[in-house]
């Protein structure tokens, strides 16, 4: 029998875990070895605390990420907090300055939770760390400042998405529960989530989803030769926030658009992608879907296309043994993309997208692009 999948904590419960952990030492004066707080799920969590330091001024410890069986590419970081006494600060006894420091990353883009040259540390994480640290100080009429940092959070950035919503200098503080569930997929959503909120503030008209990087490329380099303004007919460069990766998420992907506002999304994917989107599929992670090549042979003979094409589907193992045997040919891409529309709008009926769909070499093969990108 299985064991079952261990849960995690999020960035904002650790920081505000070690925030409570260093508070309560400057506060005590003496050492403290683990803390508990209360999670916005509705629970509590005790936490170890690490490099316990403490001066009559300020003090310092780390709690150490801990993601449960969710591969997290922040499992494991150390989530330092330094709580110091700021007695000259004006604004009014007990006030809680919240700040980022080394491996915390700054906002640089309108649309994200917090606003530009803010640090990133969440609304919701923000709130728990403010409320930790005033749960350990008590009655304390005292201003203090709450630094958080995590020393590789810069070089751990670089495994993520980050720079491309526009978040630089390290990781973002995070989380709205406190509590990661294994394999949830939330990281992705919320990410795809932030990055069509940058889009839209950033003002772009259209987005372009992505299943990879691969086409994802393919589709800047051809987009931002084709791409003209429909009023002067004059060709336009795309910008980077109108490109979102969504993965395998593309139902979701989809429905987060409709609620954005983004009516015509282009979708760039390569062909075995953009058959398993045809097929329905919610998710075209392999382990979340099959590819069924019998419905792309019921599709091909109820379209009268070649025999030439037909011939290749049978006994193909493999989509992409297919369309390179097809030769990219421009009547299999078209019924495809046409029941990937048709999947598409299950989704999210209000939608009208249309697809990119990549070849192997760099290059788009097919091009359905909607009015106004």
């Amino acid at each position: 029998m299985d064991k079952p999948l261990r849960h995690g904590y999020t960035t904002g419960a650790c920081a505000a875990a070690a925030a409570k952990g260093a508070a309560q030492m400057l506060v005590r004066q003496a050492e403290v070895a683990e803390v508990t707080i209360d999670l916005p799920a509705g629970v509590s969590a005790t936490f170890p605390l690490h490099g316990r330091q403490f001066t009559p001024d300020e003090a310092s410890c780390f709690v150490v990420k801990d993601a449960g069986d969710d591969p997290d590419v922040t499992n494991g970081a150390e989530l330092h907090a330094t709580v110091a006494l700021i007695p000259s600060l004006s604004a009014g006894g007990g006030a809680v300055v919240i700040e980022g420091g080394p491996g915390v990353g700054k906002a640089t883009k309108p649309g994200l939770a917090v606003a530009p040259g803010e640090w990133a540390i969440n609304p919701v994480p923000r709130r728990m760390i403010e409320q930790a640290v005033r749960d350990a100080l008590a009655a304390s009429p005292t201003p203090v400042r709450v630094t958080i940092s995590i020393p590789d959070g810069e070089l751990r950035a670089h495994k993520t998405l980050n720079a491309r919503l526009g978040i630089v200098g390290g990781l973002s503080i995070l989380g709205t529960t406190g509590i990661v569930h294994p394999l949830s997929a939330q990281a992705w959503t919320d990410t795809i989530d932030a990055a069509l909120d940058v889009a839209r503030a950033c003002g772009c008209q259209n987005v372009v989803l992505s299943t990879g990087r691969t086409s994802e490329l393919a589709a800047q380099h051809h987009l931002n030769h084709t791409a003209t303004d429909p009023a002067t007919g004059e060709r336009v460069l795309l910008p980077d926030e109108a490109f979102v990766m969504m993965g395998d998420h593309v139902a979701y992907a989809l429905q987060s658009c409709a609620r954005r506002g983004f009516r015509q999304p282009l979708v760039a994917c390569q062909f075995a992608k953009l058959l398993k989107i045809a097929c329905g599929h919610e998710n075209t992670h392999a382990a979340a879907s099959e590819l069924d090549l019998s419905h792309l042979l019921g599709w091909a003979g109820e379209a009268g296309l070649p025999e030439a094409i037909t011939a290749t589907i049978a006994p193909a193992n493999t989509a992409r043994e297919i369309v390179i045997a097809a030769n990219f040919a421009p009547s299999l891409l078209e019924l495809v993309c046409g029941h990937a529309i048709a999947a598409a709008q299950r989704h999210a009926p209000e939608l009208s997208p249309q697809f990119l769909v990549a070849d192997y070499g760099g290059a788009i093969a097919f091009h359905g692009r909607p009015q106004g990108l």
